[in-house]
């Protein structure tokens, strides 16, 4: 696979802004491609992995995109003068873009993966059922959950398991709040045999910057 990143190192965000950003991004660009914010023009959701993801990782703001996304960023974002969140200018005086080609594949090693950003891993049906759960269903119902997640991020990628895919995970739950609403995610890591890019999004809302993976060394 074909990925790109953006940064823009010298701004500081929230972490929480991450939809913010995919907001003015989408606003700026949508009319462009349905890719930027994965909507149809009558405001339908197009259910789909997202092929640009937008994030704040380690406070600055970063886009993510992957194949066809990734060169709608280098055609588009390159030019940008300025950004705004929550109605103040940023100027972009410094653009890092990062592009290579990935293989996404199933290895005979493990990978170690750290959640650079929460982790949302529940939905309105399965968060009830973790919260009735000991502490071994909860542990089940996780692992269940992320091998889901990391299957649908591989097949979004374009690479469809032909072998077992190993996962173990360590998590922990904290607490959100995303537009004014409080939400369970997780912090921690997980390894897997699953070879995945840097700073793609697993789980819930990844083109708003949850569930963003970093491997660990």
């Amino acid at each position: 696979m074909h990925q790109t990143i953006l940064t823009f190192p010298e701004i500081n965000l929230r972490q929480s802004d991450g939809h913010k950003l995919r907001g003015y991004f989408a606003e700026t660009f949508g009319q462009q491609s349905d890719l930027f914010h994965n909507h149809q023009s009558d405001g339908k959701t197009i259910y789909r992995y997202p092929l640009i993801q937008y994030k704040v990782v380690h406070k600055h703001p970063m886009v993510v995109g992957i194949n066809e996304g990734a060169q709608l960023i280098t055609n588009r974002f390159l030019s940008l003068k300025e950004i705004v969140i929550n109605e103040k200018q940023y100027p972009l005086h410094q653009k890092n873009l990062k592009s290579e080609t990935i293989e996404v594949a199933i290895h005979n090693d493990l990978f170690t993966y750290q959640f650079v950003t929460p982790w949302l891993a529940l939905n309105q049906l399965n968060h009830q059922n973790y919260q009735q759960a000991d502490e071994e269903a909860k542990r089940k119902l996780l692992k269940k959950t992320l091998t889901g997640n990391l299957l649908t991020c591989a097949s979004g990628l374009g690479y469809r398991l032909a072998q077992q895919l190993l996962v173990n995970l360590v998590v922990q739950p904290i607490t959100i709040n995303f537009k004014n609403q409080k939400m369970t995610g997780f912090k921690g890591s997980f390894t897997t045999n699953l070879r995945l890019p840097n700073f793609v999004g697993i789980g819930k809302s990844p083109a708003r910057g949850f569930g963003t993976i970093q491997l660990q060394n």
